[in-house]
């Protein structure tokens, strides 16, 4: 696994139903044609007692980082697909955009579809007669040529918010998709916290992972005075 061994260490939160781990950027969740590692390869490892691994609930990018919930048996798993799905689930992310708005809070509501007709390819672009697509965004801090956003997506495209900053002139700092960083770019993409209404008589489970180490010089220039 890229930078650990222990996904035990990356446990955030765990109960009955749910575990939350801080996925580590550069490990795929599921398998893909290539191949090659990914997490279910780890995921025996939080069993916790219970006859099979847990799976999870929705994606991440490989290259992004942060929080991802794991439905622990079928029922759970059940339940977590409908939070996500109806889009109840309320999702944060951090990113590190180059350039940025002058503005300090908006929305980008832009449908999004393939770019090809290849069932294998994850690439999206913008299109009117694609599938409503909409985020909404808040600047966290600024720094010459860098802009530190918060990003709230309402529905769950894949690659939406990537698609979403570089087609309004900010792309995420690090993507070699949407951005024309270099490949092997590190994403500065991370899935800072999930709120998770999983119990109808309780308050929602709210859970956050720490920056990783590859944004932390770029969110520590963003929150200088600019």
């Amino acid at each position: 696994m890229p930078h650990t061994t222990d996904i035990g260490a990356r446990l955030l939160y765990r109960d009955a139903l749910v575990l939350v781990i801080d996925k580590p950027a550069g490990l795929p969740v599921h398998p893909g044609p290539r191949g090659g590692e990914t997490l279910t390869d780890h995921l025996d490892a939080l069993r916790f007692g219970l006859p099979r691994r847990p799976e999870a609930a929705h994606r991440l990018d490989r290259d992004t980082s942060g929080c991802l919930a794991l439905g622990r048996h079928a029922k759970a798993l059940a339940r977590l697909g409908k939070l996500f799905s109806s889009n109840a689930v309320d999702k944060t992310y951090w990113a590190v955009v180059s350039g940025g708005q002058t503005d300090d809070l908006g929305s980008i509501d832009l449908p999004l579809a393939r770019r090809s007709s290849d069932p294998r390819s994850w690439w999206m672009k913008a299109d009117p007669a694609g599938d409503p697509s909409l985020t909404h965004w808040r600047v966290l801090g600024r720094s010459e040529g860098l802009t530190w956003l918060e990003l709230k997506p309402v529905t769950g495209r894949t690659h939406q918010l990537r698609v979403h900053c570089a087609e309004s002139g900010w792309p995420i700092l690090g993507d070699p998709i949407y951005g024309g960083a270099p490949r092997g770019s590190a994403l500065h993409l991370h899935a800072r916290a999930l709120s998770l209404p999983l119990y109808p008589k309780r308050d929602p489970i709210v859970v956050q992972a720490p920056a990783p180490a590859h944004m932390e010089g770029a969110l520590s220039r963003c929150s200088a005075p600019a």
